[in-house]
């Protein structure tokens, strides 16, 4: 069982070197955000299951698919739209804006959920209710697949 605790704390905080945002939190920042409707594309400001603007993609470093070009007018679309390219994307932004919003000296994914929701410059605003209940039940669920408990 101590075992299980400590792996599944790395991946809610996985080593500074390694792509800062786990594979279990951006399943649970995907299902927060859209449901993770692989459906969905650009709708308003916002495109994918991520919703991410073309700021966030932008501060993000541009990321793209391969043989797209990030000056090409459909290189943000294209991105945020494809459900792999879109996770580079948070991954990217993650990178440049981590940081423990919540207080509790530890960058996770709680601090994740809220920076992509917010935006690496607002984190330590109230988040809306309803995205973080959806993101502290996903941890939740996430943890009991795993046999862990979050500590």
């Amino acid at each position: 069982m101590k075992k299980a605790q400590s792996r599944f704390e790395l991946r809610l905080a996985p080593a500074p070197l390694e792509d800062p945002v786990t594979d279990v939190c951006l399943s649970c920042i995907c299902e927060a955000s859209s449901g993770c409707d692989a459906s969905l594309r650009c709708n308003g400001d916002v495109c994918g299951m991520f919703r991410i603007t073309w700021a966030y993609w932008a501060d993000a470093g541009k990321p793209v698919q391969q043989g797209d070009s990030p000056d090409s007018q459909n290189a943000y679309a294209n991105c945020a739209n494809e459900p792999y390219c879109a996770a580079r994307t948070v991954q990217g932004y993650m990178r440049k804006f981590g940081q423990d919003c919540n207080g509790d000296g530890t960058i996770d994914c709680f601090d994740h959920a809220i920076i992509h929701k917010l935006g690496g410059y607002n984190c330590k605003n109230q988040v809306p209710i309803v995205y973080q209940s959806k993101i502290d039940e996903c941890i939740q669920r996430k943890a009991v697949e795993y046999g862990a408990v979050r500590q």
